[in-house]
């Protein structure tokens, strides 16, 4: 791990903890072991959790959250005066921000913690009661594995890592209600033909449905997982499948049918986004397809599936729209992607 600290806080004892975690799906499940290890440091504080109402629902379940609140997606001013107000009494001894951004740790002070904290960067220092020096190299931020960021920043509250990784609790209801959708046979595989970071994270629509036709000729059951926005995903696929394809949601996709849905698969077959770190946290492997993503990011230890992508001269870019011939993701194709699903699969063998 990696990061610095101003100062040793390993002595203060907290009895209100407020952490407003991050934005995105995937970074939200890999900043589960870092809230879990706030509680095992202080197990007689409060820990409240505020973000986004997606975040919320995907955090839900977890026994070392007493309380939430969700919070707007950019808030002016005047909405982030009103919120902080209302985060008070939670945020009153310490606040952890996760994210990188200047609102997140302007959201912090407003909520006047005696104590706010994070990572050092995006000019918000002047935010912070304690600032974590991010990851640097030679003088410039350099990333690291999003598990060990986010439990670097509590190294100097003298949290120490139990090493269980990330976890996320199904809704025994939401589970029941997808089980009437899966009433074969054969393994149930996930397919995830979506990414909200940009189409940059996209395979191609037709290659899914290629793999999804293939893999049901061995008598694998295909669930289909898009959320809000990817309408033309789902419809997309949806015709061009020769074989069943299961939809659990009826078109109204929320983070507890994905994590119910997660939580009955034996397989995702995906891009880098969002459920990829569901499966993870369930303890489901994924046959990834990763293109613009700098691997590091997500590269760990928790990692039960593969990931697939090849080497281009444009990246990893990093950028959500590609600006060339898309040749990080159109280079893989359903064969090599098939043949990697199939070995977690053996019991789907014709």
């Amino acid at each position: 791990m990696s990061g610095g600290a101003v100062r040793d806080l390993s002595s203060i004892e907290p009895e209100r903890i407020l952490a407003l975690v991050p934005n995105w799906i995937g970074d939200a499940v890999m900043c589960t072991p870092a809230l879990r290890t706030i509680h095992r440091r202080f197990p007689h504080a409060k820990l409240t959790v505020a973000g986004r109402a997606p975040i919320i629902e995907l955090l839900r379940g977890l026994p070392y959250i007493h309380d939430t609140q969700v919070l707007p997606k950019r808030p002016g001013l005047a909405a982030m005066v009103r919120i902080g107000w209302k985060l008070r009494p939670a945020a009153r001894d310490l606040a952890v921000v996760f994210p990188h951004s200047l609102r997140a740790a302007a959201q912090a002070r407003l909520a006047g913690s005696r104590r706010i904290m994070g990572y050092a960067r995006n000019s918000r220092s002047w935010l912070l009661t304690d600032k974590v020096a991010p990851n640097l190299v030679n003088g410039r931020i350099e990333p690291v594995y999003m598990v060990w960021e986010y439990l670097d920043l509590l190294a100097p509250l003298g949290c120490e890592y139990d090493g269980f990784g990330m976890e996320l609790r199904a809704d025994p209801m939401a589970v029941a209600r997808v089980k009437e959708y899966l009433v074969g046979e054969g393994p149930f595989v996930g397919i995830a033909p979506g990414a909200a970071f940009g189409s940059s994270k996209r395979w191609p629509v037709e290659r899914f449905a290629a793999v999804v036709d293939r893999l049901a000729e061995t008598g694998a059951q295909c669930v289909l997982l898009t959320g809000p926005g990817e309408e033309d995903t789902r419809d997309a696929i949806r015709k061009l499948v020769k074989r069943e394809l299961i939809v659990c949601d009826e078109g109204r996709p929320t983070v507890d049918t994905l994590k119910a849905t997660a939580s009955l698969m034996k397989l995702l077959v995906c891009n880098d986004s969002g459920p990829r770190h569901v499966a993870m946290a369930m303890g489901v492997p994924a046959v990834c397809i990763m293109g613009p993503t700098k691997p590091v990011y997500t590269e760990g230890p928790y990692e039960t599936g593969r990931v697939l992508r090849v080497e281009v001269d444009c990246g990893p870019c990093q950028k959500p729209v590609c600006a060339t011939d898309h040749r990080c993701m159109t280079r893989i194709s359903p064969e090599t992607v098939v043949e990697a699903a199939m070995a977690y699969l053996p019991k789907a063998r014709v």
